[in-house]
């Protein structure tokens, strides 16, 4: 753009250039044609009322006092020669044209005027950088007889037309100028105006995520490429809504699928032992054994226990599935925590807070379940063998939240389960459903937090509960 701008400019120049200097060689042109047709005018009228012979030879004597009234009246030098190009007689005391040879016409000139229709030339010469126009042409007697050559050489003056492409250059470059600073000007605005909307559609892009409802674009007055791109963004948004909405079906009727085969096999693991329990009683039993009652009581007892085992399962379950309402209550996190910290009689259990009080609106008996899960886990993840057991439960005030940390020196997790750790049903204990992780998880995200943990294998587990003060 700049480039053609540039180039367009200085065509523009140059023309006017050509055309200033066009119309000074077609004034000068003129302007010496005009004063040879009155020089010839006054010369015939010379000839005409002489006394002396019209001759050649008498040429200087006629016009011995005439010429320099000639030059003086026409403002131009006058050089007549005989018609083989000699200098006969001159008004040059007047009029200096000193550049140019005066004493004799060259014979190519002398050709010319012979041999053109017109009888006349204008020879045209630039010496030291100034332009010089001499016209020649045949004075002639009354009967057209040619008697000699005049010659008015006369030296262009370029002053005026020098001035007019100066003003005509300076304008030019106002104006060129203001063009710019205005081009600049209007650039700036549009490019701001198309970055800024460029700008907001990037942030929109890359806020976009399967996992939310996405906004979208409204822009009036836009341009005809960013209008087809937010078009195109907004059919993306579409798409992507629709895409998410099949996806968090697919992933729903997943986990109930997997949930229902969690359900089933944790349901099956006690059955299995009823069955054969019911078919060795069948079998074995005697009403005349002297110990039918006791066999009786331990059936029972065994039968009482897988039932408690499948209650537990279902209790479970139920508990994940639907999560009790919350009933918030103003409390002191402080004391919740030492409270739940109660119930463990493991003397390795130390408790630490940077304040005696930290009042937050949260259900009383999820903040318990949380500690009581998370101290529970700590307290499984330290080997038996252990000789320094060590679990540390502090809270502390971080802006408006509060966090609780427990550490412990156990086993650690290994890199290839951490991203499954709260995932439901994983577990990497020999009984239970893996469901308390991921219980907890929805409990404190319910509350706009969130649980992290570290972990270094052998050397122990700190988990990360960050709970907002006020939601």
């Amino acid at each position: 753009m700049i480039f053609l701008t540039i180039t367009s400019s200085v065509l523009i120049a140059m023309v006017t250039i050509y055309q200033f200097k066009k119309e000074a060689r077609n004034y000068h042109q003129d302007r010496l044609i005009r004063k040879e047709d009155a020089v010839n005018e006054h010369l015939n009228f010379v000839l005409q009322t002489t006394d002396i012979p019209v001759t050649t030879e008498n040429l200087p004597l006629i016009f011995k006092d005439k010429i320099f009234e000639l030059s003086s009246i026409h403002n131009i030098q006058i050089n007549i020669y005989d018609l083989k190009g000699n200098l006969l007689i001159t008004s040059k005391g007047n009029f200096i044209v000193d550049k140019i040879n005066n004493e004799v016409i060259s014979p190519n000139i002398l050709k010319i005027i012979e041999t053109t229709s017109t009888k006349r030339f204008i020879d045209l010469r630039i010496i030291d950088g100034i332009t010089y126009r001499s016209a020649y042409n045949y004075i002639k007697d009354n009967q057209f007889k040619p008697l000699g050559i005049i010659s008015m050489p006369v030296a262009e003056e370029t002053s005026y037309y020098d001035a007019q492409v100066n003003s005509f250059f300076i304008l030019f470059a106002q104006i060129y100028l203001f063009i710019i600073i205005l081009a600049i000007i209007l650039a700036f605005i549009l490019s701001s105006y198309i970055t800024k909307t460029l700008q907001f559609i990037s942030e929109r892009i890359q806020k976009t995520s399967i996992n939310r409802r996405n906004e979208k674009i409204k822009v009036e007055n836009a341009s005809y490429e960013i209008e087809t791109l937010i078009n195109s963004y907004n059919q993306m948004v579409d798409k992507l809504e629709e895409s998410a909405d099949k996806l968090a079906q697919s992933h729903r009727e997943l986990a109930w699928r997997e949930m229902a085969k969690q359900v089933a096999h944790e349901i099956k693991n006690p059955l299995t032992p009823m069955k054969l329990t019911v078919q060795s009683f069948q079998r074995k039993f005697n009403p005349e054994d002297p110990k039918v009652n006791e066999k009786i009581k331990d059936f029972c007892e065994t039968m009482v226990q897988q039932i408690d085992t499948m209650s537990a399962v279902a209790s479970a379950f139920s508990n994940f599935a639907s999560m009790p309402a919350q009933q918030n209550t103003t409390l002191n996190v402080v004391k919740v925590v030492q409270l739940a910290l109660d119930i463990f009689n493991e003397d390795f259990i130390n408790f630490e807070s940077t304040e005696e009080e930290i009042i937050a609106i949260f259900d009383q008996s999820q903040i318990i379940r949380i500690i009581n899960n998370l101290v529970k886990n700590a307290i499984e993840g330290i080997p038996n063998y252990e000789p320094f057991p060590r679990i540390s439960v502090k809270v502390k005030r971080e802006s408006q939240s509060v966090l609780i940390t427990v550490s412990d020196n156990g086993s650690g997790i290994p890199e290839d389960i951490k991203e499954k750790i709260f995932e439901p049903k994983f577990t990497t204990k020999t009984s239970g459903m893996g469901l308390g992780l991921a219980m907890i998880k929805n409990m404190i995200e319910s509350y706009g937090g969130n649980i992290r943990f570290e972990s270094v294998l052998n050397k122990g587990t700190t988990f990360y509960v960050k709970l907002p003060i006020s939601n």
